[in-house]
């Protein structure tokens, strides 16, 4: 009985990774490399500055940043920026003030603009909302091993546009092998040497799509870095406790088993 509930189970598993697996040759999210993945990983400074530029030379053209405070781009563990820039960059943005009832120039206790576009979706969350590896359904082995993927799914996306396109029903799609049916109503973002940046790393297509992708994954986790340093003080906590625990244990029952010993 044992052995055919096993068998069962194995061939659902290899079903479900098929099917994952057919999924996947329509959406393919590629495995990038950020500094802030694994336990230990944390947010390049430099690189969330640059996202940043991208994001406000081309992404907020579209898409808005709701949810995100501006005074959070001050932040220690975040793009870090003086508070100065903070003023200044805010004040690039115009806020609808409900006490003067009309709009005035932000402050970095205002927030980003929500989006522009009415089908353009905000990008606060993006970088969470956007899961690109999913493993065999079901299991979320992937996710277990490589993270959410949400990072991955945008830098898989901006860079994923074959230049292929086709009409229907009035709108332009355009072919892109990371989104989930392989075509798009979002024309390419990013070309390449879109902005130049200030510490003149290269701003070719890869690298800017990694670098406002760094971005988003920030503005949707900022306090990530203060949570990897709870986790890990709470498992070195929990692993301290339980060794003096195994030690008061023995300690406690020494005696008793000594003496189970010479009885015997």
């Amino acid at each position: 009985m044992f052995k055919t509930i096993t068998l069962s189970a194995i061939a659902a598993l290899a079903l479900s990774a098929g099917a994952a697996f057919a999924a996947g040759e329509e959406a393919h999210t590629e495995d990038t490399d950020f500094s802030f993945e694994g336990p230990f990983g944390a947010f390049d400074e430099h690189q969330l500055q640059r996202g940043l530029q991208v994001y406000t030379e081309v992404c907020a053209a579209c898409h808005g940043l709701q949810y995100v405070a501006i005074r959070t781009l001050a932040d220690e563990g975040g793009p870090h920026l003086p508070e100065d820039q903070v003023r200044a960059y805010a004040a690039n943005f115009d806020v609808f003030d409900a006490e003067l009832d009309d709009f005035r120039p932000a402050t970095p206790n205002d927030h980003f603009p929500k989006s522009n576009v009415s089908n353009a979706p905000d990008l606060s969350l993006m970088a969470k909302a956007r899961a690109g590896f999913h493993g065999p359904y079901g299991t979320g082995i992937n996710q277990f091993f490589k993270g959410i993927g949400g990072p991955e799914h945008i830098v898989s996306i901006l860079t994923g546009y074959t230049g292929e396109t086709k009409e229907q029903a009035g709108t332009t799609f355009y072919e892109n092998h990371a989104f989930p049916g392989g075509w798009i109503s979002m024309p390419p973002p990013l070309v390449g040497d879109d902005v130049t940046y200030a510490d003149g790393h290269s701003a070719d297509l890869h690298h800017e799509a990694e670098d406002v992708a760094a971005f988003l994954m920030w503005a949707a986790e900022p306090k990530m870095m203060a949570r990897k340093h709870t986790g890990f003080a709470a498992v070195l906590f929990l692993i301290i406790l339980s060794v003096l625990l195994y030690l008061t244990n023995k300690r406690i029952w020494a005696p008793y088993k000594g003496k189970h010993k010479a009885s015997t």
